[in-house]
């Protein structure tokens, strides 16, 4: 007989819980109950892309219970697994327990060293700190060419040169493309910054606490990743005067701002590059001018038309953000693109495509905010577990302490989703483990920083997600604000917007047709969270059955209990079985007897806060 028991989500197993800082030792139990003569059981650790693995024997401590600890010295990310040796007959033999067949921790297999996979540990070089206002607020995105328009006219700004397309808040997105799939016009609907000043009473009536904006710069498209200069409010927008307005406005009310940089890549008509003079003249940018000052910004291969782009997208000239000139414009003077905007009140910076940055630009970005005399934060763009994530043959190092505060939680949205699909791909369990695995790998300074979403510019709307299913738009809601993280809304999905992917997803603000209905239930959910601090800085325990999902957020002082219904049928509470991830005690007892005759119809669910004795 071979009995053998880990848990990583379980500090009898393993302690602390998840990530720990550089120098901080970890103490491992394991759970070995054997017949056979007992050889050796060791614990494996390696760092992060090395193949040799240091080894720690495990000592008896307890009946069946091996420990070791060690201490790992430097940020980064470490692997482990366990390896047993017995005497079996006149031979030994060799074992190997690792984590699940997913990859993500909790209770592992035991296995063969061909099928091993290795627990990760996550150790970092100081905590992410982020100010009040950002971890415990409720954010908003706009994308601003689609809100409101503050003209009292109604009149477009700056209307810009080569584009014909002004739609009415009525009409439908729509780009003119060209044979190769290229956007040659593009649609503008007026909305400005006057608009976003104009409309910060209806945000401060629904709850909102900061506003994340798409890009404001000049540039030739609605969507503003083309940036044509970075030092520039675009004129459809409006005036730097208008910004600033803006910023004091918004401050004035007790809300924050945090701004699209997009670092990556610049526009083909930008003052860098200047593809088509369309905007500057012929002795201008590196298109241009073989001896610009920005030629060596960029990589031709066949000079000037054939170029680096951001994934073959010729619109986005990628930028080598290596060269000296750009960082110094972006981050590196009293005169740059951090220092101007954050001087005229940015609060913080959201990083577009943040996998395409070198580690140490971003660092230096994160230098020059804490500088600040007042707490700024970065986030960054990441659609993966940021904890690992590879872009370029090379591990990123986001979340270590000394680049990003937190990232957009893209992984979050893909399992919420799948929840509340009609047919979803995983089962409550596994999609509870990949929400769990998150909470493992990030520092919990970084977790709980995660800007949570439904829907972006980038994605479909949450309305159209569900099937337009008004029960299930509920529960989306409900699980984006029960969750860790900083909830942040997408311009009118309170207001019951639909739309597919890009451009569909980028509509007019509905002004004269909210849905008074769901906007009063998202309100209600951030009057929560804003009142109720352990839905703020809970810990998290999650349950599972085949057909429900129970959610458990913790403090010293308060318990906020939530179970869904996420089955055809209708579900007796007290009847169901949970089983808990990340915490043994018996919370499935305490669930049934907290919502006793409690009886769920499909895609319903209950809520309650309770005081701790």
């Amino acid at each position: 007989m071979l009995d053998i028991r880990y848990n990583s989500w379980l500090e009898k197993y393993k302690k602390p819980f998840g990530a720990v800082q550089a120098k901080q030792p970890v103490t491992i139990n394991l759970r070995l109950v054997i017949e056979q003569p007992l050889l050796s059981v060791e614990l494996m650790v390696h760092p992060d892309r090395q193949m040799t693995s240091e080894n720690y024997p495990l000592h008896l401590v307890a009946a069946g219970i091996y420990q070791a600890t060690f201490t790992p010295t430097k940020a980064g990310l470490y692997y482990y697994y366990f390896k047993i040796v017995i005497q079996h007959d006149d031979q030994q033999a060799v074992y190997f327990y690792g984590a699940a067949d997913d990859g993500f921790g909790g209770p592992g297999r035991l296995t063969t060293i061909d099928n091993l996979k290795s627990y990760q540990l996550t150790c970092y070089q100081k905590p992410a700190v982020s100010p009040e206002w950002y971890r415990n607020g409720v954010f908003y995105q706009i994308f601003p060419d689609r809100f409101y328009n503050g003209d009292p006219n109604g009149e477009i700004n700056a209307r810009r040169k080569n584009t014909f397309i002004y739609a009415t808040p009525e009409d439908t997105p729509f780009y003119i493309k060209n044979q190769a799939g290229e956007v040659v016009r593009w649609d503008f609907f007026g909305g400005n910054l006057q608009g976003i000043t104009a409309k910060i009473p209806y945000l401060k009536k629904l709850g909102i606490t900061g506003i994340y904006l798409n890009p404001i710069f000049f540039a030739s498209s609605s969507h503003r990743y083309d940036t044509n200069d970075y030092l520039k409010i675009d004129p459809i927008l409006g005036t730097e005067a208008d910004f600033k307005e803006l910023t004091q406005q918004l401050h004035q009310a007790g809300m924050h701002l945090i701004l699209d940089g997009v670092f990556n890549h610049v526009g083909k008509d930008s003052k860098y590059f200047n593809a088509q003079q369309l905007f500057y003249g012929a002795d201008q940018g590196a298109a241009q001018d073989p001896h610009s000052p920005y030629r060596d910004w960029f990589d031709f291969e066949n000079y000037p038309t054939d170029y680096e782009s951001w994934w073959g997208v010729k619109d986005l000239p990628k930028v080598n953000k290596n060269q000296p000139a750009f960082r110094q414009l972006i981050y590196g003077t009293e005169n740059s693109v951090i220092q101007k905007w954050t001087d005229l009140g940015v609060d913080g910076w959201r990083l577009d495509v943040a996998d395409e940055l070198p580690d140490d630009f971003i660092q230096k970005i994160h230098q020059r905010l804490q500088e600040f005399s007042t707490k700024k934060v970065l986030l960054g763009e990441v659609w993966e577990d940021a904890s690992n994530k590879i872009a370029y043959n090379q591990r990123k190092n986001y979340p270590l302490g000394d680049e990003l505060d937190g990232v957009m939680n893209y992984p979050l949205r893909h399992c919420l989703l799948d929840l509340l699909a009609y047919r979803p791909t995983r089962s409550t369990a596994q999609n509870a483990r990949e929400i769990m695995s998150l909470q493992e790998n990030y520092p919990p300074e970084f977790y709980y920083n995660s800007l949570n979403n439904l829907g972006t510019h980038d994605t479909e709307r949450i309305f159209t997600a569900v099937g337009e299913d008004r029960a299930r738009l509920k529960l989306a809601w409900d699980l984006l604000f029960m969750l860790p993280g900083v909830p942040c809304i997408y311009y009118g999905d309170e207001a019951g917007m639909k739309g597919g992917k890009d451009p569909l997803n980028r509509g007019f603000f509905p002004w004269n047709k909210i849905d008074q209905t769901i906007f009063a239930y998202v309100h209600r959910w951030i009057e929560r969270r804003k009142t109720q601090t352990v839905l703020q800085q809970g810990n998290l325990i999650l349950g599972t059955t085949a057909s429900c999902l129970a959610i458990i957020r913790s403090t010293p002082e308060q318990l906020a209990l939530y179970v869904v219904n996420l089955s055809a049928q209708q579900q007796q509470l007290d009847q169901l079985d949970f089983e808990f991830i990340h915490d043994d005690q018996d919370l499935g007892e305490f669930i049934t007897t907290e919502f006793a005759d409690f009886k769920l119809v499909p895609s319903e669910s209950c809520f309650k806060v309770i005081k701790r004795v």
